[in-house]
């Protein structure tokens, strides 16, 4: 059975970060770029689980932070009928690039950058970080932000009208 793209659906969805939850009736606009956010949060190491022999702290934070640049492009191409309240695609996102991502990564980014900068020659980025005293508490970070992340994945495939 096709879906009428222009009939509202109404969602309840809950939110991370303490955001709460939210229910309105989302129309097409948002549906899309929910759908949009989803799929840039979703192929991103952010919600995946950093093990502990896996990647690199640098990489992941700079995936983290491109989403600022990834959800301000995808909002604005979808102009303000996305909404910018505590009821919407736009503010919910909006809202998690502020309370959530932006505090993390103003603790991290700079503590991260000052102990690369003392990696010795002739030792990998990834060696360096292990050596690095506020390692495991960066990880716990991570781990502790990526499900949160998952969490406002589930909103927007729930926005967007897929399963997750």
């Amino acid at each position: 059975m096709e879906r009428d793209p222009a009939v509202l659906k109404k969602v309840s969805v809950s939110l991370p970060f303490g955001l709460g939850s939210a229910e309105w009736e989302a129309d097409q606009t948002e549906r899309h770029a929910a759908w949009s956010l989803y799929v840039e949060l979703v192929t991103r190491i952010s919600v995946q689980p950093l093990g502990q022999e896996e990647g690199i702290f640098r990489e992941a934070l700079d995936s983290l932070y491109s989403l600022f640049e990834t959800t301000r492009e995808i909002l604005k191409e979808a102009g303000p009928d996305v909404g910018a309240s505590c009821n919407s695609v736009g503010g919910i996102a909006i809202a998690v690039l502020n309370q959530g991502l932006r505090p993390f990564l103003t603790k991290w980014h700079p503590s991260l950058e000052v102990w690369e900068t003392q990696r010795p020659d002739g030792v990998s980025s990834k060696e360096h970080e292990k050596q690095w005293s506020e390692e495991p508490e960066l990880r716990k970070d991570l781990e502790v932000l990526g499900k949160e992340l998952n969490k406002y994945a589930q909103a927007l495939a729930q926005v967007a009208g897929v399963e997750n």
